[in-house]
């Protein structure tokens, strides 16, 4: 029998139905449209706060299981957390554990961490990620890195026992090899910095060394706290490790907390522990518009109280808050980057100076973001004079007192820790004073002599601005100005 074309038979028989007849481009169109509703609808916001509360609850029995205080990783770790159970804050990136891009951090030191471990006998850091993966890098890899560099600087260097601990389900030995070669070079990083390493041995009555709990893989055996040659610090994951799609397991989501900024609408860890009932009780649909509620009457009552600002030690004079905290203390001075000035408008340095309990203001308009830190090399320029001038005022010579000068911005953690590291280069002696341009005959405390920047007859390189940007981070461990703020700093301080 030979094949022929069907449609010469006369039209009798039909044509057979071929694929392109079945499916149509709107039935496509339509198809594709309910799988992403599907996907939005188990990924919808009753769906992550069900599953952060699930989550905490394995937090809190975490946290009964070894009797020791919790700290959330940042910004995730502190929706797991209940707020009057939460000590404190750290900040490790699981970048710096990424593979082949493994860092000690010395921009993200969180010294601030050792006071609790030392009070406490240990910590607790709670972290989670989403699908993919059943422990952030910042646990598994980052802390890791972290405990060694620090017992390596702090104790006794021929200790075996202050070695790398990975998670072995998780680091496979080959990069733990890798890893564990590397540990020397950021010690020798971390020496760079100058940090007073009494002080933070002080903390401390024995080595640290990380353990790893997951709800997969929960609770090792620790010895005694009396016995044990070391103060343990629990990596703890909140989340279980989910198998498959992010819609796989009855609408539990891995990692709900994760990257809250695509879904949050502007709630926040805080909001949704003090409005956890009422959350979880409305209505998918609701909660836009509740959620846009609660985040209005939390800034107006953030706007009525002033934030503290935070001094950055050794210095006696420099302050890093945000705009709320220019009310929450008397300034002789206040730098303050932002598109509008906070004070009354029009208001210059100067008559801000001759009015009585007013501070002279330096007003450097910038945007938030990349945009504000690209604004800021152009204003930079007017920061030396302007420390210049406080520093020759008559009226602070004649009383003797140390100027109290604060660096501000919205956040308080960006474009003002930016602006007040600029400051500390070029205007700050090592122990914290502040220079005078004018006596040693500079044109302001940091001049360029032969291409280079010089302050005080020292040059101004990458070392100088990672120790001084040291003094900010160990002071104010929120401190988190962008890469661009700071390239900023660094083409202002030394052209590149």
């Amino acid at each position: 029998m030979s094949l022929q074309d069907p449609t010469l038979d006369g039209g009798t028989n039909p044509a057979p139905i071929s694929t392109s007849s079945l499916i149509f481009p709107t039935a496509s169109q339509s198809f594709s449209k309910t799988l992403t509703a599907l996907k939005r609808l188990t990924l919808s916001i009753s769906h992550r706060l069900s599953s952060i509360h699930h989550d905490s609850l394995f937090v809190l029995q975490t946290a009964a299981q070894y009797n020791l205080p919790l700290v959330a990783n940042e910004r995730c770790g502190s929706w797991y957390i209940p707020p009057e159970r939460k000590v404190g804050s750290a900040y490790f990136k699981s970048t710096d554990g990424h593979q082949g891009q493994w860092s000690f951090s010395t921009r993200r030191l969180n010294l601030q961490i050792l006071e609790v471990i030392g009070k406490h006998g240990g910590c607790i850091i709670v972290d989670s990620t989403r699908r993919g993966k059943s422990m952030p890098d910042a646990l598994s890899k980052t802390i890791p890195i972290w405990c060694a560099v620090l017992n390596r600087l702090l104790f006794d260097k021929k200790d075996q026992t202050l070695g790398l601990y990975t998670p072995g389900y998780v680091v496979g030995r080959s990069e733990h090899s890798q890893i564990e070669a590397r540990i020397d070079s950021f010690v020798s990083e971390a020496n760079y910095l100058q940090l007073d390493l009494s002080a933070l041995r002080s903390h401390l009555s024995a080595p640290i060394r990380p353990f790893f709990v997951t709800p997969n893989h929960p609770f090792p055996q620790l010895p005694p706290k009396a016995e044990a040659p070391y103060l343990p610090i629990i990596c703890l994951t909140a989340s279980r490790h989910v198998h498959g799609t992010e819609n796989s397991e009855d609408n539990y989501i891995q990692g709900a907390g994760d990257d809250s900024e695509g879904w949050s609408h502007g709630l926040t860890p805080a909001l949704f522990w003090r409005h956890k009932d009422t959350l979880m009780s409305t209505i998918d649909e609701a909660l836009p518009s509740l959620i846009a509620s609660l985040v209005s009457s939390e800034q107006t009552d953030l706007h009525s109280q002033p934030t503290i600002a935070t001094l950055i030690r050794p210095t006696s004079s420099i302050y890093v808050g945000s705009l709320a905290s220019i009310h929450s203390g008397t300034w002789d001075a206040v730098i303050c980057c932002n598109m509008s000035n906070p004070f009354l408008d029009p208001m210059s340095s100067d008559n801000a100076a001759s009015t009585e309990r007013q501070p002279r203001v330096l007003h450097l308009p910038t945007p938030q973001g990349k945009l504000g830190s690209r604004a800021l090399r152009t204003h930079l320029h007017l920061l030396p004079p302007f420390l210049d001038s406080l520093v020759r005022n008559p009226i602070q010579q004649q009383s003797k007192q140390v100027s109290k000068i604060l660096f501000t911005c919205p956040t308080g953690t960006d474009l003002a820790v930016g602006t007040a590291l600029v400051a500390l280069c070029l205007s700050v002696e090592d122990h914290g004073s502040m220079l005078d341009s004018q006596a040693n005959g500079n044109k302001h405390a940091g001049m360029e002599i032969d291409g280079e920047v010089v302050k005080d007859g020292c040059k101004i390189d990458k070392t100088l601005i990672r120790r001084r940007l040291a003094w900010i981070t160990t002071a104010k461990p929120d401190a988190r100005p962008s890469r661009e703020t700071l390239q900023a700093v660094n083409t202002c301080l030394i052209g590149r």
